[in-house]
């Protein structure tokens, strides 16, 4: 049988295969090998430009462009022959070194130093520059730009919708009143939060030997700086530099980074939740799809996909980060190879993650709130406004003012007439009986237009 979208066993390559498909490039077999090239070929590269290595270079521009060539057109075939390597050497990074050495054979320059590929590295010093590469990739192509979507449609609703009133629900009962555009502008402001985090999580990568002491390296060259070399090629990569690890870069940030999209799942979790809730209450519609169908026996059926399929697929996301998260920075000694098994597994977490996000954003592209149905629940729930009326007896000193307004409304039927009648008996000054009187649960949302606005305001547009 054929591997293709249909007989995938993953849902990521094969049901969500045309969504995820920019991903391989970064996370698949193919993606790891190539980011290994990128960092061999910049450490021979960096060896070569040394002045204290007299050895190895320094190289022509002819001789660095053709090592760049062997990236650039890194093919398919290339990766294919690098496995047909491992399967002889049974060690996937002293393949990518032997792929090197055929690639460089009829090079005259780099022939004569091909000793210096690989030169003093473990493999793990390829592996975490790859993973870092690979996650800041991931962070900056599949994470932040579907987020900042996310949050434009959230604020396209909130700025929509910032002085509609909602009933609020707390227990899942009839509560004051707020604004639909507040409620939307509340997941604004923790999804930047937490982006903002995402954002300054530090991608960390070592190079510095079997056990991070750089004794080879001082073996061969003891007069060196290793520990600048080290530092300026790390941070040439684009990543922070560690000094101090055992053969492992310990893997900490990876926590760090695979715990802030949690965080973000969850609260994306939670919105996805609440849209569905207000869907089935009827206070947003669903813009029809032509040729969609809701379901195969009920004809009149819109139903909330798109959040659903964003809620199960943080679920599984949040599930494999947790994993990760936790595995990760323990390793026996020196060094296990139990983390290899798990890293091969992020990109699966980041593919759930963007498959959610674009669900996520499809579902927020397709709704739009009924006023009449939301005004309605507000109108059959003047009871919210006890609330209002007890806090102003406290001001004026009326005593049992709290439980005089709960023997008046609790578990009875309190409409307009029956309140105001109550307001018309206080003893209270009359401005404040008036602005009493002209209270409803349509007026009554303090500052949640304000709040909705203050926070689209704030919104960097990506």
């Amino acid at each position: 049988m054929t591997l293709d979208n249909l007989t995938a066993i993953s849902p990521i390559d094969g049901r969500y295969g045309e969504i995820t498909a920019g991903l391989r490039n970064v996370f698949s077999e193919y993606g790891l090998i190539r980011y290994r090239i990128l960092v061999e070929i910049q450490w021979l590269q960096d060896l070569a430009a040394h002045e204290g290595i007299r050895e190895i270079g320094p190289f022509s521009v002819q001789t660095n462009q053709f090592l760049d060539s062997i990236l650039e057109n890194f093919s398919l075939q290339d990766g294919n022959r690098i496995k047909e390597l491992e399967q002889i050497t049974n060690h996937d990074v002293k393949a990518i070194e032997y792929f090197l050495r055929e690639k460089t054979a009829a090079h005259e320059e780099i022939k004569s130093c091909s000793g210096f590929l690989h030169f003093a590295c473990t493999s793990e010093d390829i592996n975490n520059l790859s993973h870092g590469l690979m996650l800041a990739d991931a962070r900056n192509q599949f994470l932040l730009p579907p987020l900042q979507e996310i949050i434009n449609s959230l604020a396209e609703l909130a700025a929509h919708y910032a002085a509609q009133p909602m009933l609020a629900r707390t227990h899942g009962q009839p509560a004051s009143p707020t604004t639909l555009g507040k409620e939307l502008g509340v997941f604004i402001k923790r999804l930047q939060r937490q982006i903002k985090q995402l954002n300054d999580v530090q991608i960390l990568g070592k190079m510095n030997g079997a056990v991070g002491n750089f004794n080879a390296h001082r073996i061969a060259y003891p007069e060196i700086d290793w520990m600048q070399i080290s530092r300026d090629f790390v941070e040439s990569l684009g990543l922070i530099w560690n000094p101090h690890t055992t053969q492992i870069e310990p893997h900490d940030y990876m926590a760090e980074y695979f715990h802030v999209v949690i965080r973000l799942n969850s609260i994306l979790m939670d919105l996805c939740r609440d849209l569905w809730g207000y869907i089935s209450l009827g206070y947003f519609r669903q813009r029809t799809v032509a040729g969609e169908i809701g379901s195969s026996t009920m004809p009149h059926k819109i139903n909330p996909i798109d959040f659903e399929n964003a809620e199960g697929n943080l679920g599984l996301a949040n599930s494999m980060f947790g994993h990760l998260a936790e595995k990760l920075p323990v390793s026996r000694w020196q060094r296990d190879l139990s983390d290899s098994t798990v890293l091969r597994n992020m990109g699966s977490a980041i593919a759930h993650c963007y498959i959610a996000y674009r669900s996520c954003r499809k579902g927020l592209e397709r709704v739009e709130a009924d006023p009449d149905r939301l005004n309605s629940d507000l109108n059959d729930n003047w009871v919210i406004l006890a609330e209002a009326v007890q806090t102003v007896m406290r001001r004026y000193g009326i005593e049992n003012s709290y439980e005089q307004l709960k023997d008046l409304t609790r578990g009875r039927s309190v409409d307009r007439d029956s309140l105001s009648e109550f307001i018309r008996s206080l003893n209270i000054p009359k401005p404040a009986k008036q602005q009493l009187l002209e209270l409803t649960p349509f007026n009554y949302t303090g500052n949640a237009q304000q709040q909705a606005l203050e926070i689209i305001s704030g919104i960097k547009r990506g």
